[in-house]
């Protein structure tokens, strides 16, 4: 299989795991949001679905003056998604003063999905100085920095240069993306042997983790194996990149490698915890799946220190990635988190009131709904929940136990919805003219077809249409990555309309996979009663109330909706000695803006209800159907 130039989507605007993936205004930079003062919508009728606070917007030049802004402390967040690197200043009371993103490349071919090492930092390098020069601040006022990435596998040498990881021999291409799914014979292969590590991330490894891809490497790019250094996560690799220090994060080798982070819980105190040992390791589940070469040296290619996030790494920033990103060298760096793990930390605490309990952040859960969308919630209890990856210990906040649902594709999924129906070109142009997204015109189609048709609510559009949404398998909580999707009611219908009630099919259907994880959380332990959301996805206004009215929790939103760049941010402050730890930082830092609640009309309930049954039954079906055909071909 040859994937060269293979290009998904080049050099252009490509799709970010934080940032609305239909709009195509080049989100370059943002204003300084105003504080919002936080209210809550009691219904589904008491807001419009097309309100501005939702809608997916370019953002304007700040009109500052040309002098540097006075602030004593700024925090850099810096944010890998899947298609953009995004950096964002925030100052001490976690205010966005200024972000600007860089579009990156990404190859794919198939199953294979791949980017450049070299190519994201220079797009950090870039949207650091960019979002720098837009917020009118010095590189000398910057305190602290965190990076934040998608759970990619990244592969160097001794010399810290690129490895290719693909088929087509290209050294640019060095990174295997988190959504790549080349490796699932392997992750069979290695949930066969059963070892003791698997119970920690819900039975199964999944192919979008780490040793399926590794294993995979070894099996097929024996020269690649041989010539990799280092094995890294990708935040970690922009860590190192900055730092030079080599010391990993207990999110992403907890979360995606199968390191057991509760083997520190004897480290938590700040002086134990600056460089731990990495004793985390299970030899025995590395030698029994064909890696056991990763466990020579003290397991230096996939890492031999481990810290908890937010702790300064090595001696901050080097010269060199200084001089690069225009900051000054010796800047505290702290310890990345995945992503969808900063948008966690980033609006955890983004309540209206602070709660002093350390109990009541355990009914929570945030949704960071971006391309795909992870589920995040914690405990103080170690819960193993079938399907659900973790628990993971001190994975995103210390001491509490993390437990990690997600869906593979829901960004992705409305986009393939979208941009594979007939009127698709059509309705894009018409967002172009008007200067606004194609989420907000769908909204605003659904709104006038309810009008006209006298439905009762938007969501009885779809009473004719129903939609599995697992087109790239099913992450949780039911772990099948040969799942495939559904849509359920087509027609020849080719106008705008029939678009608009796919896409709000669509939504629901994503929604109705949400319940089913939150439903499956609380069968299994938690007792999660009020969602959080952010990420791109979360600033659609319909998305947002089909999820409270689906799922019968109130869904609160943070103040500033680049939540994943303020968790990144509040890395680096707890790295500057800002705050005492991660969880004080996230109090201070945390900020509610807007609660939306599910609608009093029992009619939407019973609806919703209805659907939900057809959506379990979808799977079910699914899976007598692949029995018969295998039946068949035997």
């Amino acid at each position: 299989m040859n994937m060269k130039g293979k290009e998904i989507l080049g050099k252009g605007r490509t799709r970010s795991d934080t940032t609305p993936l239909l709009g195509k205004h080049k989100q370059q930079h943002q204003q300084p949001h105003p504080k919002n003062r936080f209210h809550s919508s009691p219904s589904a009728c008491s807001h419009s679905i097309s309100s501005p606070l939702f809608l997916e917007m370019a953002a304007a030049i700040s009109s500052a003056s040309s002098s540097p802004t006075s602030h004593c402390n700024v925090f850099l967040g810096v944010d890998v998604g899947t298609g953009s690197a995004r950096a964002g200043l925030f100052d001490e009371e976690g205010k966005l003063l200024g972000s600007a993103s860089s579009p990156i490349q990404i190859w794919k071919e198939g199953d294979c999905i791949e980017q450049s090492s070299t190519d994201i930092w220079h797009a950090v390098c870039s949207a650091v100085k960019a979002a720098c020069s837009l917020a009118k601040i010095d590189g000398e006022q910057v305190k602290g920095i965190g990076f934040a990435a998608t759970c990619s596998l990244v592969a160097v040498d001794a010399d810290g240069s690129p490895v290719t990881v693909s088929w087509s021999g290209d050294s640019r291409r060095n990174i295997i993306v988190w959504m790549d799914h080349r490796a699932v014979k392997q992750a069979e292969k290695i949930n066969s042997r059963n070892s003791p590590v698997l119970q920690y991330c819900g039975g199964s490894v999944s192919p979008e983790m780490e040793p399926p891809k590794l294993l995979w490497v070894k099996e097929n790019l024996q020269e690649s194996w041989s010539m990799v250094f280092r094995w890294m996560d990708l935040s970690d690799w922009l860590s190192y990149r900055a730092t030079g220090d080599d010391t990993r994060s207990l999110c992403t080798t907890v979360c995606k490698w199968t390191y057991l982070g509760h083997a520190h819980m004897q480290h938590i105190n700040e002086k134990d915890s600056r460089d731990m040992e990495a004793c985390g390791w299970d030899d025995d589940f590395w030698e029994e799946i064909g890696l056991g070469d990763l466990v020579e040296g003290h397991h230096a290619k996939i890492g031999r220190s481990v810290a908890f996030p937010g702790h300064a790494l090595g001696s901050g920033l080097t010269p060199t990635a200084a001089k690069e990103l225009g900051l000054v060298a010796g800047t505290p760096v702290g310890t990345s988190l995945i992503d969808a793990h900063a948008g966690g930390v980033g609006v955890m605490e983004s309540l209206p009131e602070k709660e002093n309990d350390n109990e009541a952040i355990c009914h929570r859960m945030v949704l960071v709904c971006g391309t795909s969308t992870c589920h995040m919630a914690v405990s103080r209890d170690k819960l193993f929940i079938p399907g659900v990856w973790g628990p993971f210990w001190s994975a995103m906040i210390p001491e509490y136990w993390l437990t990690e649902g997600g869906q593979s594709a829901t960004g992705a999924l409305l986009d393939y919805i979208i941009e594979s129906h007939v009127a698709s070109p059509r309705l894009a142009n018409h967002a172009a003219s008007q200067k606004t997204s194609l989420f907000h015109l769908l909204n605003n189609i659904l709104e006038s077809m309810m009008r006209e048709l006298q439905c009762p609510f938007i969501a009885a559009l779809t009473e004719d249409t129903h939609v599995l949404p697992d087109f790239h398998g099913n992450r949780s909580p039911i772990a099948d990555p040969k799942a495939k999707g559904v849509v359920f009611g087509l027609t020849l219908d080719p106008s705008e309309q029939q678009l608009a009630r796919l896409y709000l099919a669509a939504v629901q259907a994503i929604a109705y996979g949400t319940r089913h994880i939150v439903e499956h959380y609380n069968a299994n332990g938690h007792k999660i009663d009020t969602l959080l959301a952010c990420g791109g996805l979360s600033k659609n206004a319909l998305f947002i109330q089909e999820h409270a009215d689906i799922i019968g929790c109130p869904i609160i939103l943070p103040r500033e909706s680049e939540s994943v760049l303020l968790g990144a941010a509040i890395l680096g402050a707890v790295a500057a000695k800002k705050y005492t730890c991660l969880s004080e930082a996230m109090k201070a830092l945390n900020a509610a803006g807007q609660a939306i609640h599910p609608s009093t009309d029992s009619r939407v309930k019973k609806y919703h209800d209805a659907k939900y049954c057809i959506f379990r039954e979808l799977y079910q079906r699914q899976l007598s159907q692949r029995s018969i055909m295998a039946q068949a071909l035997a």
